[in-house]
């Protein structure tokens, strides 16, 4: 009986609430991947290394992100969310740990960006898991509130990391932070744990028991409409985020004007929209269809884009008002995908499916980052990736008005 199921001491319906603490905890670790601009400065000096190289590491960090989410997603469900999630907590610990004994950027490349990207990506799909199948009522709300870890991450683990840099250095800093990581994320992973087969809370237990009708869904991921909609709709949203986000002190300091110090500072303002939007849009994708979520993105962006493609010198609010619009869309779309994910496809195989179509996260950040730096190199301003952000927006409106539906 769900009744007598018991979460973490407490009865199911209110113990699964603590997963979702966990899991924001779980998150707070492996999102400090955005904070290596903190390390990148005394790296460069004590390596005597250009800014060029000194971004390597989180280039590659990310790229092993994306493609481990995919991989770990094939694994949770057949070998448990304990053990991939204690099996990324570790790379993380140990990447962080062996860059702080690395004498090179291309040792640091090595540990940070491909030991400890490996591990972030092992593990981030794993709070998301467990959530998902304990909340089959609320998927949007529960997902998007556990997501709100790794977006809000960089404003905790940034200012520490900082702190504990002018103590201590660059590397005992990452020596600390990998012990602190990896002793937390084993804690989480082992109080991490999937409900029984079928189970649901009273009330949808309840509802079921009643008329509602069974729910089919396309026996073949790829071979669904459904999937290529959300892929595109997901790359449009991501590729256009990670854009704005890469510029985001560039812009404000090259176009707006506006002092370095404060535009390193609107970043946490932009970071904080960024974590608000991914529990108030995996509430909307609980309530509305996706396609209508996913227009209403699209819909800020363009407004973003006309903001900023015709912004001047001194325009400080309206800077700050287009990359807050810009990073709450993308913290949507981080969201959106995986409750439409588990809408769309059959949840019980949710992390194999969701896994797949993360790729088109990765996707978008490598067209994206590369994009903007090419048009700055072309035309000597940023004003001019705007325009281009702008149209792939109306394609994406398009692209959810036909694609974004359940299969019939």
């Amino acid at each position: 009986m769900s009744s007598e199921l018991k979460v973490l001491g407490l009865p199911a319906r209110q113990g699964r609430w603590l997963l979702v603490l966990l899991g924001i905890s779980l998150l707070l670790c492996t999102g400090s991947v955005y904070t290596w601009s903190v390390f990148r400065t005394p790296l460069e000096f004590e390596l005597n290394i250009g800014a060029t190289e000194s971004l390597l590491p989180y280039t590659m960090a990310l790229v092993f992100y994306a493609i481990f989410v995919t991989v770990a997603g094939f694994y949770i469900s057949r070998i448990g969310p304990r053990t991939v999630a204690i099996a990324g907590g570790l790379m993380v610990g140990l990447g962080y740990i062996l860059s702080s004994y690395a004498d090179n950027i291309a040792a640091i490349t090595l540990t940070y960006g491909v030991i400890a990207g490996t591990g972030v990506g092992t593990s981030y799909g794993v709070p998301m898991v467990v959530v998902a199948q304990w909340f089959p009522d609320k998927k949007g709300l529960a997902v998007g509130l556990t997501i709100v870890g790794f977006g809000l991450s960089p404003l905790i683990t940034a200012p520490l990391a900082n702190s504990l840099i002018g103590i201590y250095g660059v590397r005992v800093t990452l020596r600390i932070l990998g012990i602190a990581f990896t002793a937390i994320i084993l804690s989480v992973a082992l109080l991490l744990k999937l409900p029984p087969q079928g189970w649901h809370p009273q009330k949808v237990a309840a509802r079921q028991a009643g008329a509602t009708p069974i729910k089919s869904y396309p026996k073949k991921l790829l071979g669904s409409r459904s999937f290529y909609g959300l892929w595109i709709c997901y790359a449009i949203g991501t590729l256009i985020g990670l854009s704005a986000i890469g510029i985001s002190s560039p812009v404000g300091e090259e176009i707006i004007n506006i002092e370095p110090g404060l535009a390193a500072t609107s970043v946490s303002l932009f970071a904080l929209f960024n974590g608000i939007a991914r529990p108030f849009f995996g509430w909307l994708s609980d309530r509305f269809k996706p396609h209508y979520v996913a227009i209403a993105t699209y819909v800020l962006i363009i407004i973003a884009c006309l903001l900023m493609a015709n912004a001047q010198s001194g325009q400080v609010v309206t800077y700050l008002v287009s990359f807050c619009l810009f990073w709450f869309c993308l913290g949507g779309w981080l969201a959106i995908a995986p409750t439409t994910t588990l809408r769309f496809f059959d949840p019980s195989h949710y992390a194999q499916h969701y896994g797949v179509v993360f790729t088109a996260y990765g996707v978008g950040a490598l067209l994206g980052t590369l994009a903007t730096g090419q048009i700055r190199d072309w035309f000597g301003t940023y004003t001019y990736a705007f325009y281009p952000m702008a149209l792939i927006a109306v394609f994406g409106i398009i692209a959810a008005s036909l694609l974004l539906r359940r299969d019939q």
